[in-house]
């Protein structure tokens, strides 16, 4: 019963994320290529907006125990490895997983073939390349830390969180000035 519950509240969450994703127009290819192109700064907007508000959220829920913030292990190799292979599949077809998502829930037939398929075919790949690419030290762990920056921070969060938040409404409102 509690993972059936976990399972719904995963769909639900799946599902706002998909509706604010196709709302916000990221799920639009022309907004996606724009910003590949630096022409259309929607994309920028909304990573930012979210930043802030995740950022100002964790700030406030943290330090009174509402929330737990964890990190996983990793190594900046994959990072850099992962962040070509998503970047290159990200130019080529002008999604990533998340836009491909609310593409999909619009029947974009771009994002159903070469997203999804390309999804589920990586995936695959990686589930059966992943031993080989452990043992021969291509995939490694070299784990950043144990604990977020939240974790380290001294006393009031916010003394961080407000000034970067400002910072990046700044860049917000310059970006919205210049027409982008």
């Amino acid at each position: 019963m509690k993972n059936t519950k976990r399972l719904m509240q995963g769909l639900l969450i799946g599902l706002l994320f998909g509706f604010l994703l196709q709302k916000g127009g990221v799920a639009n290819y022309n907004i996606i290529m724009g910003q590949l192109r630096l022409t259309d700064f929607t994309v920028i907007k909304i990573i930012f907006t979210a930043i802030i508000v995740g950022m100002l959220g964790v700030s406030y829920l943290f330090p009174k125990g509402l929330v737990s913030v964890k990190t996983k292990a990793g190594s900046i190799k994959n990072a850099i490895i992962g962040g070509l292979l998503f970047g290159a599949g990200f130019g080529l077809l002008g999604y990533c997983p998340g836009t491909i998502a609310g593409a999909v829930g619009t029947g974009a037939l771009d994002a159903i073939t070469g997203g999804f398929i390309g999804i589920i075919l990586g995936t695959v790949l990686y589930a059966n390349m992943f031993k080989t690419l452990k043992d021969k030290g291509i995939h490694t762990t070299d784990k950043y830390s144990e604990f977020s920056l939240f974790h380290k921070i001294p006393g009031n969060p916010f003394r961080y969180t407000l000034p970067i938040s400002a910072v990046l409404v700044v860049v917000l409102l310059v970006i919205e000035s210049v027409g982008l």
